[in-house]
């Protein structure tokens, strides 16, 4: 993972620093709230439903067994609002149906970041500090600025890695941070990039999209897409490069970017995002683009330029970590090993399956931990489980662990030998469940529980879904399915791209649910990325795990052998599942 040099922890520190000036200044009537609310923005702390909800920046979603500790320190001492506000919002949302609302918690997001709910304002200055102690912050993870850049989760691990995406996400999170004309945007704009073949980092689905690879000369560069994003409207970004020079990148983001500055709306929030402005003017904003790429290089002097030198020094700071000696084993001795001991059990040839990913060492695997199960939302993990994930990141990780966009923890560094282990020691904790990318890997926000933005509470609706489908072998039998719950149409779950998408809705002051079906990110298993279609007028939150059901039942009835979700809906229509998602309404009198 990254090494921070003197000077990025030197900044990170008097960043915090000053966020504590500026929060003493507010806190004493000097500077005004609205002076101080973009600065507490853009260093991660938004005021939610009951309490400020403070953003955690994980770029590329490195963590290091450390910085994980300190996560934990954080939800131990400090995720806990005062008893009067917190026994106001259990009434609240008990008269919702909600049960007693988690404390002491951090929640990983499907942007590899890290929220709390429930830290006070006037203690958000220590946070930062303590923070800082592990070189990690807040920074640019809120207000209309470049917010943390994402990649892949096999970075710089992958089989079918080009080049590692890592140090070019690093170039840029130095370049973007604090970056004097792009800290007030029309909106927030996000960056993902990947290395591989395959898209796990769903590209199409960004203000801007990176992909690496190599053209036909071997020459590595970049796929550029520009526009795609959620909410209100659902665009996949639009290519507008087929083929960047590496080196390029940092005057082409320029351009898009100024572009962008220069055009995007600013009279309307729901129309500020850039893929507005992509779809709106079309070939227009490339030929734009392309104008202020040559003024950048021409008139500016290109003075981006990626050289050799800057990319092997910031390349030389992801820094391999060192495993333990192993007796050296051939794949052939390891592979028989591990089949010998899924032979034995069959619930650790499960989880071999579904949660242990290879390696492009081939001594090595990459795990994924769950952080998926009954009692929990989606994602959420308690104090002494961030204790437990440091403890097996260090036993079996060298120290260091990912959060996915899954939001879920991997293991990037397991000895193939260590699995069992690992495996006995995982599930001991509550990691091991083997679900990855079934049905209970859902995705969900926080919804209503805790967003002013939630129109609908999204956490009561993956318990109820989760519950329902605790059987191993049946979800098994279902195969991967992506299912994704938001409680607003911000879209922080990614319903849009879910195989099944469930969105919260008001209608009348009431909790409603849309559903939609067919949508990808991108990935090879899903296709190309594409919003999922609405099956029709909302459900109500007691309807919604029987229409789940219903879905199911009906791609249980149409599958071809070894068929999965996603291509028999693609094969049979959208027509049988909209009839079974719409004959599970509750008759008006059942209802009554």
């Amino acid at each position: 993972m990254y090494q921070y040099t003197d000077f990025d922890r030197q900044f990170v520190r008097l960043r915090a620093a000053q966020f504590r000036d500026q929060l003493e200044r507010w806190q004493s009537g000097k500077l005004a709230e609205e002076q101080f609310r973009p600065l507490r923005l853009q260093n991660g702390w938004y005021v939610q439903r009951y309490a400020p909800m403070l953003r955690v920046a994980v770029p590329y979603g490195e963590l290091s067994s450390a910085r994980l500790r300190v996560l934990a320190k954080i939800a131990r001492e400090y995720d806990a609002p005062e008893a009067e506000l917190y026994r106001n919002a259990n009434e609240i949302q008990g008269k919702l149906g909600s049960v007693k609302l988690p404390t002491h918690y951090a929640h990983f997001t499907t942007r590899t970041n890290v929220q709390y709910n429930w830290i006070p304002l006037a203690k958000s200055a220590d946070v930062m500090d303590l923070l800082a102690t592990v070189d990690m912050h807040g920074i640019q993870t809120s207000g209309n600025c470049i917010r943390n850049i994402t990649s892949d989760e096999l970075a710089g691990i992958a089989v079918d890695e080009i080049a590692d995406p890592r140090p070019f996400a690093e170039i840029m999170r130095q370049w973007s941070t604090l970056h004097p004309e792009f800290a007030f945007l029309p909106r927030k704009f996000k960056i993902a990039v990947t290395g591989a073949v395959e898209d796990r980092v769903a590209t199409g689905w960004y203000d801007v999209g990176l992909q690496l690879y190599r053209n036909e000369a071997g020459e590595l560069g970049f796929r550029v897409k520009v526009g795609g994003g959620m909410g209100r409207t659902p665009i996949i970004g639009t290519v507008v490069r087929e083929f960047l020079p590496w080196d390029q990148l940092m005057n082409y983001l320029e351009a898009v970017i100024r572009v962008y500055n220069r055009y995007g709306r600013r009279d309307n929030v729901w129309k500020a995002r850039i893929k507005i402005l992509v779809k709106a003017e079309g070939q227009r904003y490339i030929d734009d683009v392309e104008a202020e790429y040559k003024q950048v290089i021409e008139r500016d002097g290109a003075p981006h330029t990626i050289t050799q030198a800057e990319l092997d020094r910031v390349s030389a700071s992801f820094v391999t970590p060192t495993l333990a000696a192993r007796v050296f084993r051939s794949a052939e001795e390891t592979h028989a090993a591990l089949r010998a001991q899924a032979d034995e059990d069959p619930q650790f040839a499960r989880w071999l399956h579904r949660n242990v990913a290879p390696h492009k060492n081939p001594a090595l695997r990459a795990v994924t931990l769950s952080f998926k199960r009954l009692g929990q939302a989606p994602g959420d993990a308690s104090a002494s489980q961030l204790e437990a994930a440091a403890q097996l990141a260090d036993r079996f990780s060298a120290g260091e662990a990912r959060v996915t966009h899954e939001q879920n923890l991997l293991l990037a560094w397991v000895h193939a030998e260590d699995l069992h282990a690992l495996w006995l020691a995982a599930r001991e904790a509550g990691f091991a469940s083997p679900n990855i990318h079934l049905l209970t890997d859902m995705i969900s926000c926080p919804g209503g529980d805790f967003c002013s933005l939630a129109n609908a509470r999204s956490i009561p609706i993956a318990a109820a879904i989760t519950e329902r489908y605790q059987d191993l072998d049946e979800l098994d039998d279902l195969g991967e399915i992506d299912l994704h719950i938001s409680g607003c149409i911000n879209s922080c779950g990614h319903h849009h791209s879910g195989h099944i998408g469930i969105l919260g809705v008001d209608k009348d002051g009431k909790e409603w649910y849309q559903v939609t079906l067919g949508g990808s990110d991108g990935a090879a298993r899903n296709g190309p990325a594409l919003p999922g279609k609405v099956v029709g007028p909302s459900f109500s939150a007691a309807e919604v795990p029987d229409v789940v059901e219903a879905v199911l039942n009906t791609y249980r009835d149409t599958r071809n052998a070894g068929e999965s979700f996603i291509d028999t809906l693609r094969r049979v229509g959208m027509d049988p599942f909209k009839a079974a998602a719409n004959g599970a309404r509750f008759k008006v009198e059942e209802a009554a």
